[in-house]
C-alpha cells in the first residue's frame, strides 16, 4: 500500500499513517477455496509471496509507529470460530493469548531450496546462493529489532519442519489442536 502511494519506507510518520488507513479484507468465494487477501477492493494474495514484499515487511516491521498503527487492526481480524494468523510476531505480540501458538521453524537452507522451487515454478530466474544471503539477512534483521524481535513465544509448541513436507507439517499441526 506504501508503495503504491510513493511512501518511503524510511518515512516512519507516513508509514504509519497508510497502515492506520488500510482498506483490507480477506475473501472467500467457498468454504475450502483459498482466501484471497484485498486491498482497497484488489487482489493482492500473489502479491504477498513476492521476495520483495516479504524484505520490504521485514525492513518497515522494525519501525514503532507502523507496529502500533497496524497491531490493533491485526487483532480485530480475530472472530469466532478462530483464526489462522501467520507471522514472525504472532504468538509473541499480536495475538499472546492465543489458544494454541505453533512456531514454525526450518534451517535457512531449506528455507531457500523451499523458495528457490516456488520462483521457479513461476517462472522466476533466482539463485538459491541468493535467496539463501536474503533470507539469513532477514532473519538477522528480525531478531535484532527492538520492537518484536522474531522468537517462539514461551508458550508456543516448536515443529522444525526442515526434514518435512508440507503435507507432514499440517498432520503434525492438526494432531497438536485435534489430539486423537
Amino acid at each position: 500500500a506504501a508503495l503504491r502511494q510513493n511512501v518511503a519506507l524510511d518515512d516512519e510518520s507516513s508509514l504509519a499513517a497508510v497502515a492506520a488507513g488500510l482498506d483490507c479484507s480477506f475473501e472467500s468465494s467457498k468454504p475450502g477455496e483459498p482466501v484471497r487477501v484485498m486491498l482497497a477492493g484488489e487482489d493482492v494474495t500473489s502479491e504477498l509471496r513476492l521476495e520483495t514484499t516479504g524484505d520490504n515487511a521485514s525492513k518497515v516491521a522494525v519501525l514503532p509507529e507502523v507496529r502500533a498503527a497496524l497491531l490493533q487492526r491485526q487483532r480485530d481480524f480475530q472472530q469466532l470460530p478462530g483464526l489462522v494468523a501467520d507471522g514472525r510476531d504472532m504468538g509473541t505480540v499480536v495475538f499472546p493469548n492465543s489458544q494454541f501458538k505453533i512456531f514454525l521453524t526450518a534451517s535457512a537452507q531449506a528455507r531457500a531450496e523451499r523458495r528457490f522451487q516456488q520462483l521457479k515454478a513461476q517462472g522466476e530466474d533466482v539463485r538459491i546462493a541468493t535467496l539463501l544471503q536474503e533470507i539469513e539477512a532477514r532473519d538477522a534483521r528480525d531478531m535484532g529489532r527492538k520492537a518484536a524481535p522474531l522468537k517462539a513465544a514461551d508458550d508456543a509448541v516448536t515443529i522444525d519442519t526442515t526434514e518435512y513436507s508440507i503435507e507432514q507439517v499440517l498432520e503434525k499441526v492438526l494432531l497438536l489442536v485435534n489430539p486423537k
